[in-house]
């Protein structure tokens, strides 16, 4: 792969070259993908969408929304330190017009995105769209559907379905946000399709990145980006580089402000943040650790700190394998390499068992499990009784509440399951709830 290529300023349907030297230095168009990404109805919907605790009471922790700001941010730093340096390696970009804040702004955004495609409920959300067409109701269309399109919906992810909000045309609008290349390339963490699973123990092949709807516009993407294929028989390419700085972005942040939130809250005792967090520091002064009289100011100390040292390592690790990276042969995580690697997991398993397995967040995702199974099969039912002309009143009404947009009619079953799992994964935690109160006549 090579980065003039990666780089590529491109957006759905352009029919001429847009070359970075002639871009508006004012607005560029990296930048421009932010813009429209804030501005978005899918990107406001993360400010109800569950991050660490479901439908907290608090006002302190962590939603989808502040989550993705804040690896948007780490995002930005990584970009831009680690395109100062490719600068230097690669000049023939800097004659092309690119500076290093391109990287941050690619970064950026992408970053920012990178769970606009998750359901309600946080990752239960995604398991509970799959267990209803793998146990549920829904495994009765599994005759009726390729073996790709079937594993779409028992594996329902997160990282596609964003790509599919990201780029999915529908009337009126084409190409969907239209975002540059070069973003929905670091967009995609796992570019390949939903079979087969886990082929291999790259990376690349820990999930997937697209759905059976999207194929089309994912091989515009990698084509026009010149990402490398691992195995074009099954649609399975490696990663665009600045992916790794995406997903790093987001490693840093989970794995230290859902620790912050877990203490804040009360479910993780302090001393674990100065014992946890102090190891991925060096010359943390004490003194101004203690002066600070409030927990919450003396987290938010360490977390700055451990934050900025954790951007530190990404950035080396990413430019010692610049090469290998390229040439796909980086198989890990940046954070899998890192000399914290240990105290990184420590800290995560302690937020496992203090905070993702609280009784708080189990009892909110067992709701979370039983509304969206609701939610599919009253749609997806009423939808496919309409299609096969033997639809209810009941059926009728509940089309009324289906948005418009996702009503558009197709004889593919495929299709009219996705427009469901689209609306439905598209919904903000609350208004799941009260969608679901409504179905089952618990409000009026």
């Amino acid at each position: 792969m090579n980065w003039e290529q990666l780089l590529s300023l491109k957006r759905f349907g352009d029919t001429e070259k847009r070359p970075r030297i002639a871009q508006d230095e004012t607005r560029l168009g990296f930048e421009v993908d932010f813009d429209r990404i804030i501005f978005s109805s899918a990107f406001r919907s993360l400010q109800d969408k569950t991050q660490v605790i479901p439908l907290s009471e608090t006002d302190f922790v962590h939603t989808r929304l502040t989550h993705s700001l804040e690896v948007s941010v780490v995002g930005r730093t990584l970009g831009r330190r680690v395109g100062k340096v490719l600068l230097e390696r690669h000049p023939n970009l800097v004659e092309l017009g690119y500076t290093f804040n391109d990287f941050g702004a690619i970064v950026a955004a992408a970053s920012v995105t990178h769970d606009i495609g998750n359901p309600p409920f946080g990752h239960s959300g995604e398991k509970a769209i799959g267990e209803y067409f793998k146990t549920g109701k829904g495994a009765k269309y599994k005759d009726q559907l390729s073996a790709k399109e079937y594993q779409d919906l028992i594996d329902f992810e997160g990282n596609a379905n964003g790509f599919k909000i990201l780029t999915e045309s529908r009337e009126g609008i084409s190409g969907g946000l239209r975002l540059s290349y070069a973003t929905l390339g670091a967009f995609l963490k796992y570019p390949k399709e939903s079979l087969p699973k886990k082929p291999t123990t790259h990376i690349v092949d820990k999930k997937y990145g697209f759905f059976q709807s999207e194929k089309e516009a994912f091989l515009d993407v990698i084509m026009e980006l010149g990402m490398k294929p691992k195995s074009l028989e099954n649609n399975s390419f490696y990663r665009h580089p600045l992916a790794y700085l995406v997903e790093a972005a987001d490693d840093i942040c989970y794995t230290i402000i859902d620790f912050e939130d877990g203490i804040n809250l009360g479910l993780i005792d302090e001393e674990y943040a100065l014992e946890y967090m102090s190891k991925l520091i060096h010359g943390i002064n004490r003194d101004k650790y203690y002066a600070l009289k409030y927990t919450k100011d003396r987290t938010a100390y360490l977390r700055a700190i451990a934050i900025n040292s954790l951007i530190d390592e990404a950035v080396t690790i990413f430019l010692n394998n610049e090469r290998a990276i390229l040439n796909g042969d980086f198989g890990k995580s940046l954070l899998e390499k890192c000399k914290y690697e240990a105290q990184i997991n420590d800290i995560i398993n302690i937020s496992v068992a203090k905070i993702y397995k609280s009784k708080e967040v189990i009892e909110k995702e067992v709701a979370g499990y039983r509304i969206i199974a609701d939610l599919l099969d009253v749609f997806v039912t009423a939808v496919n009784n309409k299609f096969e002309g033997n639809h209810s009143n009941f059926d009728k009404l509940v089309l009324h509440l289906l948005p418009e947009e996702y009503q558009t009619e197709t004889i593919l079953l495929y299709q009219r399951i996705m427009q469901i799992c689209s609306y439905v994964s598209r919904m903000s935690d609350s208004y799941a709830i009260r969608t679901h109160k409504k179905l089952t006549g618990n409000i009026i």
